[in-house]
């Protein structure tokens, strides 16, 4: 079995909705049936035990050894802990070879499920050890380090529930949600609007108790040192006992408590040094470590926080009983479980020399030994919920600490007897003000209740009902997408929305291009969706992105179908016949969002049976009313586009919006039909956006067809009297329709320059030249720039040979060069002739054709 070609399905694909690993496999002769390798389940189930049964309840198939790699890929996720469920191996035309499609849920744990799936296979049919819970704990490791952390998986989950988009900015906790100019982006519990400055008065912590005491929050009184005598002299000054901690520490790291003796706080002082230069002695407060959790202006969150410790037994020392409580499934060695392991270092054992112990020290039945003196989680701390206790004087203290930083996400640090009270009545007072604090202990508390604290930080980003998702146009089919893509992000422009869009050409944010080249792939759009100025997006879609990476977004708004034809690309990446090509091209409309709509083609059947995969309304085009499709629709009382004489018409039950053919130019009074479809579906898109009528009539009105505006796309200029159209059609379907676009344009004569693009099928190239045989009297072939994987003159022949009893043409010319073939076509040009020119190389094409017509 060889695996190759392993692809990372980003978005919703043409398998499901689910991110995925495709790979494609091939399989020996022997291996297409596992069941005839003696022993080989047995054997594969000895290595494995939970791998699924390899044969359906009922059936006696032949198993190939591609399906048995696809269960154990899926298998050793879910073992490892990943919430995965879907797989799937399909044969492909070409034998032994099959697409295997594996979901994950973090793409470096599904690549390395793969890995390791080839070896228990391997291992299996060669009799060969496998280590499982190698396997396995090397797949949870990856897990833990790759995943998001408790604090931010659980905003992500709240952003989840609310259909918030989201999208992970880095192998960290920075994430955006939303899209567009509605995006907001966290760092862990930061959000965006918090600023620098309030940051930077958190990790201050003298600052800090600067400005909160004089705001009238009590505080311990305490300040900076610069080594261990002026701390001794600063706890006399304070007065003892003290704690020592960095300046701008955060998570425990270097804190000291309840120092009495002038070792105590030297030993503090290395402690605190090894983190920070900047070292603070403060007083320090008797009482429980409370951290109340402020989300905008409210307290959502408060635990009591206990330092590190065991109960003695009088049997076990003080280290196998830290043992024992490390064994705490909910105890890891990150930030990735509710609690992390008890640590024995140095600060424990200085901890366990104030109590008189040593970590083999028995301590008698039920004494409590105490590892750490501070109660923070990340030092192995546990919490417990204390939310629904908290006095609102307290609650009030807290908030008004966190809005004097400037903090929308704050933790803060009280240390009391109890929360129940004021803290001016029991002398208590805040210690810490912390930017990003930590959830673990809010989420998963030891004891009591979690708290939503995830969405009330999403709250807090996002008002009711805004889900932060801006309009999203998909667009694809076989001809007409790019088109109908800058129509559509003109309407809503003329809309007033600052549009963003891809295509072919480029990628366009207000009418100005950012990138080039051929942008119709999933990087492109989510390079849109991240852009602060974008308040609409419309995307082609294009079949090579879809299967290289599926979709770059969860749901559209709208998705448009123009039409799905053979030229397609056909043959490419086992996409062979157009029903496949067809249930490719659906992945968008399956992916339109709950209230969105499908705009549909009534006259192609294969585009009209997308419609019932649709979970959104269905807007159908065509140009004929008369349609059944279209008529039954229309009867139905649902939105449809169609034609009605000189009028486009657009209707919904009794409503009628009309707009004269001859107020759009692109159409050229209607007599362009594939441009009167483009029309079509761009008016039925941008009335799903909600564009107003004023806005798509003005937009129509303005679209100008030219090369500046639509590059390739039938752009039309006079030279010397003759008329020259040029156009990036490049399949049979597209061939018919400028053929017959131009039969109905007057002409002397007629002539074409064509070449064909080498990735298509030999039967589309020919095609090609057998449709303009029969339209054009002369025609001039060259050899494109890039055969994309055609020899020499290959794709020539191919076209030379589509001519061969050509009804028309009665000139043939083989030119070496795209723009040797545009002058030697413009040179036998006479006033009244017409020259159809199928460039190839776009951009540099227009710009020679515009030099010539300017010399005359």
């Amino acid at each position: 079995m060889e695996v190759s070609r392993v692809r990372a399905l980003r978005g919703p694909n043409l398998w499901s909705h689910h991110t995925s690993v495709e790979a494609i496999v091939a399989c020996t002769e022997a291996e297409l049936n596992v069941g005839a390798l003696a022993q080989f389940e047995v054997r594969l189930r000895a290595r494995f035990p939970h791998i699924s049964p390899l044969q359906l309840t009922g059936h006696n198939d032949k198993i190939p050894m591609a399906v048995v790699l696809e269960l154990a890929a899926l298998g050793l996720q879910a073992q490892a802990g990943c919430p995965v469920t879907f797989s799937r191996s399909t044969p492909t035309l070409e034998t032994g070879i099959f697409q295997v499609v594996v979901e994950y849920t973090e793409e470096a744990v599904g690549r390395l499920a793969l890995e390791l799936a080839q070896e228990l296979c391997r291992a299996a049919a060669a009799d060969e050890p496998f280590d499982l819970a190698g396997a396995l704990a090397q797949l949870a490791e990856l897990d833990e380090d790759v995943r998001l952390g408790p604090s931010t998986g659980s905003i992500v989950q709240a952003a989840v529930a609310r259909n918030i988009p989201f999208r992970r900015l880095t192998d960290g906790s920075l994430v955006t949600f939303g899209w567009g100019s509605r995006q907001r982006k966290i760092q862990a519990a930061e959000i965006d609007r918090t600023g620098a400055i309030a940051e930077a008065i958190a990790q201050d912590k003298e600052l800090t108790k600067r400005l909160l005491n004089a705001a009238g929050v009590a505080v311990p009184l305490g300040r900076v040192v610069s080594d261990p005598d002026d701390a001794w002299a600063a706890a006399g000054e304070i007065g003892l006992p003290v704690v020592i901690k960095p300046n701008d520490g955060n998570q425990g790291k270097g804190v000291t408590v309840n120092v009495t003796t002038r070792e105590q706080l030297a030993a503090g002082y290395h402690a605190a040094a090894e983190f920070r230069d900047d070292i603070l002695v403060e007083r320090y407060l008797p009482g429980n470590d409370f951290r109340l959790l402020v989300v905008g202006n409210k307290l959502v969150a408060a635990a009591r926080r206990d330092p590190p410790q065991v109960i003695g037994d009088g049997v076990r020392t003080v280290r196998e009983l830290v043992e024992q409580v490390n064994l705490d499934p909910r105890r890891g060695n990150g930030h990735s479980t509710s609690l992390t392991k008890i640590r024995f270092d140095d600060i424990a054992m200085a901890s366990l020399a104030k109590q008189g112990y040593v970590a083999e020290s028995v301590a008698p039945v039920g004494q409590r030994v105490i590892l750490r003196n501070n109660a923070n989680l990340s030092t192995g701390g546990a919490a417990t919920d204390v939310t629904d206790d908290v006095h609102p004087e307290v609650a009030a203290r807290a908030v008004s600490a966190a809005q004097m930083v400037g903090l929308d996400i704050c933790g803060v640090d009280v240390v009391c007897d109890s929360v129940l009270r004021p803290l001016e009545e029991q002398n208590g007072g805040i210690v810490e003000v912390n930017a990003a604090p930590g959830l673990r202990m809010h989420l998963s508390p030891s004891f009591g209740k979690g708290r939503p604290v995830g969405e009330a930080i999403i709250g807090a980003m996002f008002a009711d009902g805004d889900d932060g998702r801006i309009p999203l146009v998909a667009v694809t089919g076989t001809n007409g997408k790019t088109t109908t893509v800058r129509l559509i992000a003109h309407l809503l422009t003329a809309g007033g929305l600052r549009t963003g869009m891809t295509n072919t050409d480029g990628v366009y944010v207000e009418g100005r291009q950012i990138d080039s080249g051929d942008c119709s792939g999933p990087r492109s759009a989510r390079n849109v969706l991240l852009h602060p100025d974008v308040d609409a997006a419309v995307f082609e879609t294009a079949r090579g992105g879809m299967l290289r990476e599926g979709l770059a977004f969860d749901r559209c708004q709208v998705a448009v179908v123009t039409n799905i034809g053979s030229g397609d690309h056909l043959g490419l990446n086992y996409i062979t016949t157009v029903e496949d090509l067809r249930v490719l091209k659906r992945v968008i409309v399956q992916n339109v969002a709950d209230g969105g709509v499908a705009v549909l083609n009534a006259a192609d059947p294969g585009v009209v049976a997308m419609a019932k995969h649709c979970r959104g309304s269905v807007t159908y085009f065509a140009a004929d009313a008369a349609d059944p499709v279209m008529a039954t629709h229309l009867a139905q009382g649902q939105r449809a586009v169609y034609i009605d004489g000189a009028l486009l018409v657009a209707a919904e039950g009794p409503l009628r919006h009309e707009i004269a053919l001859a107020n759009i130019p692109i159409t050229r009074n209607g007599m362009i039909g594939f441009q009167v479809e483009n029309v079509m579906a761009s008016v039925a898109a941008a009335w799903a956006v909600g564009t107003s009528w004023n806005a798509i009539r003005a937009g129509l009105q303005s679209f100008a067809n030219d090369s500046d505006n639509a590059p390739g796309r039938f752009n039309v200029f006079n030279y010397r009297g003759a008329t020259l159209i040029a156009d990036y059609g490049h399949n049979p379907d597209a061939i018919l329709a400028l053929v017959s676009a131009v039969d109905g344009m007057p002409a002397k004569r007629r002539s074409v320059v064509i070449s064909g693009a080498g990735d298509r099928r030999d039967e589309d190239i020919r095609q090609q030249t057998e449709i303009l045989g029969a339209a054009f009297d002369d025609v001039l072939l060259y050899q494109d720039q890039c055969q994309r994987g055609r020899g020499d003159g290959e794709v020539v022949a191919l076209l030379r040979d589509g001519l061969k009893g050509a009804k028309r043409t009665s000139h043939i010319q083989e030119i070496n060069g795209e723009f040797v073939a545009i002058d030697t076509a413009l040179a036998r040009l006479s006033e009244g002739d017409l020259c159809l020119i199928l460039i190839d190389q776009v951009e540099a094409a227009l710009a020679h054709i515009a030099a010539r017509i300017a010399q005359g």
